[in-house]
């Protein structure tokens, strides 16, 4: 058994003596469902859009709440910090989806690995898993080491007050191993490459940990209230084609096949965007996901075309489009609008996270073209029939 605690995933996602924190059902009935219908490949008015990292540091608002906090950390563990910081975007923006206030390295950090962030440097492990007996001792931790999320997660729901879905997340169990091998972010991998090379058994043993885990901390999520989720593979791209396969998908596959799939009535639905996994694509929306988020390398004409009506599609507008002044945000956002053309399975977003430097009002821009251009999008296609 991975978990140290010698207890097993139940049905539900429930773990034996630790009761998960339950959003509130009776809550005010959901009035924007948008998002929720796109991920379903339902028809909508419009196309939603939400963006990777809204709730950061490009928002004076953020920083004014981060001051407070003391630390990210400390932002991220108070989950009266964490509800404000992730309501901030809606509040100046018509968005279709709020996202957790978190970050995907907190289940290392409840696995005993020391997380840290250092200024200008970013996040870095004081214990990285270097040895045959670090990853001997590597355990799923118990859940009850991330109430602060779950906690979050609920007082969210309520707050939004039936606004718009709730995106809960995590890294995926690849993405993870990166970070806890390697200590801290990477230009080159080489740490944890050299031990998928040499060491492929221990690789294979830090993602099973992970995967497990993994696939608790989501339902555990989903259990306190998230209306969907989304897998960040974001250093699957880094991998090998072969090797992808084997170290990220199939684990990513693995969490997607023990997630809770339906709650309040509905489907839960699972996102998995994978940077630099373009030419996977078929086989990730083949994992088990509902939705499939690209990179802005990606044609989404073609990548439509790809995946049929299998999975819906989330993205993917360059970031770096944001800096370039209100007529090209306008003119990228309708170039990916008509890429994708009209019907039903878009998501918009942008093809990573938004940068810490985006001025705010491009973001408006940028919300207010998906909205107009997309309900035009809508007339016209139904005008044609």
């Amino acid at each position: 058994n991975l978990n140290r605690a010698g207890t097993a995933l139940l049905p539900g996602g429930k773990i034996p003596g630790f009761p998960l924190l339950r959003c509130d059902v009776s809550e005010p009935t959901l009035r924007n469902d948008v998002f929720l219908r796109a991920l379903a490949r339902q028809a909508t008015e419009y196309t939603p859009v939400w963006l990777m990292r809204q709730a950061g540091r490009y928002l004076p608002e953020y920083n004014a709440t981060r001051a407070r906090a003391g630390s990210f950390m400390g932002l991220a563990k108070n989950p009266d910090y964490a509800t404000e910081v992730t309501l901030q975007p809606l509040d100046r923006y018509p968005l279709d989806a709020a996202i957790l206030f978190s970050d995907i390295l907190t289940v290392p950090d409840a696995m005993g690995l020391g997380l840290d962030f250092v200024a200008g440097e970013g996040p870095r492990f004081a214990r990285p898993l270097r040895t045959e007996d670090d990853v001997a001792k590597l355990a799923v931790p118990d859940m009850a080491d991330l109430d602060y999320v779950f906690a979050a997660v609920s007082q969210i729901r309520r707050e939004l007050h039936g606004r718009v879905p709730l995106i809960g997340f995590s890294g995926s169990p690849w993405t993870l191993a990166c970070y806890m091998v390697e200590g801290a972010g990477s230009s080159d991998y080489r740490t944890v490459k050299s031990m998928m090379y040499s060491r492929p058994d221990l690789m294979h043993r830090i993602l099973a940990v992970n995967a497990e885990a993994v696939a608790l901390y989501l339902n555990a999520q989903i259990e306190a209230g998230a209306q969907a989720v989304m897998i960040f593979d974001s250093w699957g791209g880094v991998l090998a084609d072969g090797l992808f396969q084997q170290f990220s998908l199939d684990y990513t596959r693995r969490v997607l096949g023990r997630l809770v799939r339906e709650r309040e009535g509905r489907r839960v639905p699972a996102i998995v965007f994978t940077k630099g996994g373009g030419i996977w694509l078929e086989e990730i929306a083949s994992s088990g996901c509902d939705a499939v988020g690209l990179d802005w390398t990606v044609n989404l004409g073609a990548a439509r075309r790809a995946v049929g009506d299998r999975v819906a599609l989330q993205g993917n507008l360059d970031p770096m489009t944001l800096f370039g002044g209100p007529e090209a945000i306008r003119a990228e956002v309708i170039r990916t609008l008509d890429s994708y053309g009209a019907g039903p399975g878009h998501v918009f977003n942008l093809g990573h996270g938004i940068s810490q430097f985006t001025p705010p009002e491009a973001v408006a821009v940028l919300v207010e073209t998906v909205h107009a251009y997309s309900r035009e999008q809508r007339k016209a296609a139904d005008a044609a029939l």
